[in-house]
């Protein structure tokens, strides 16, 4: 991954999109993560489905912490 640091909320109502580019010297999937005031696009490249595989992966898990701790109250 490139180097950049954000920070936004997700909230009940963000969007997301995948977008394929079939670009045949450069083919490319674009990920857009939309909220109101904010977009977050990720761009993956070919070589790169195990990086986003891991990404559902981790949200997966984040969700299951997330269930846990409403849980927990």
């Amino acid at each position: 991954m490139k180097s950049l640091t954000t920070s936004a909320h997700l909230e009940p109502d963000t969007r997301y999109r995948v977008t394929p580019f079939a670009d045949r010297a450069n083919p490319f999937v674009s990920l857009r993560v939309e909220g109101d005031s904010v977009e977050i696009a990720l761009i993956a490249r070919l070589g790169t489905s195990a990086s986003l595989r891991s990404l559902a992966a981790a949200a997966i898990e984040a969700a299951g912490a997330l269930d846990a701790l409403a849980g927990a109250r």
